[in-house]
């Protein structure tokens, strides 16, 4: 299935997300709110996973929660995406925050779903482990598109996965605007560069 920004409707993401802390959930959230900015009539919400059965005071953009470790959350979720209206779902793959050997449990529900998956991998491992690999190659197969964040990113599908660069999509992620506003004095103390 074939879709431009332009003709989705909604957009659902899943990951961590806020306030949970933990970098992917402030990238998840980042991301929706740049969504949403951009493209304020779609609809954009997240599923978001919860760690040990903790549970998050979220907003209203979380619509469903996976507590990580519930095998049958995860097919709870699939069905809640599948009878839903998200026309495309964005996963943000970290192993850590799914359960299961390197987290293998979002596999059941990726398997389920019935629209295209677009996976942000956020740690591609030089030499995975066999289930590490297994894991990362279903989700290879799995996804219509693989967004990474820098060029060594794109190189290690290639090399470790077998992945095309026609499959791949490479969106840099940026320092924060507020450390671009710092003063040069100040971004050294925080180990950025001057300019």
């Amino acid at each position: 299935m074939q879709a431009n920004a332009t003709s989705l409707e909604h957009v659902t993401l899943l990951g961590s997300c806020l306030p949970r802390r933990c970098g992917i959930a402030t990238f998840t959230s980042d991301l929706t709110t740049a969504i949403l900015s951009e493209f304020p009539a779609m609809q954009c919400d997240v599923v978001a996973m919860n760690d040990h059965g903790a549970h998050h005071a979220y907003d209203e953009r979380v619509r469903f929660e996976v507590a990580d470790a519930d095998p049958a959350a995860y097919r709870r979720a699939a069905d809640f995406l599948n009878v839903g209206t998200t026309d495309v779902l964005s996963l943000q793959h970290e192993y850590g925050i799914f359960g299961g050997k390197a987290g293998s449990l979002v596999l059941d529900l990726l398997r389920e779903l019935r629209m295209p998956i677009v996976t942000t991998l956020h740690t591609i491992v030089r030499a995975p482990s066999r289930e590490e690999r297994r894991v990362m190659d279903q989700i290879v197969s799995l996804s219509t598109r693989l967004v990474v964040m820098s060029q060594m990113g794109a190189d290690l599908l290639h090399e470790v996965h077998g992945v095309s660069s026609s499959k791949i999509d490479l969106i840099p992620h940026g320092v924060p605007g507020p450390l671009n506003a710092l003063p040069p004095r100040r971004k050294a103390s925080k180990g950025a560069p001057c300019s």
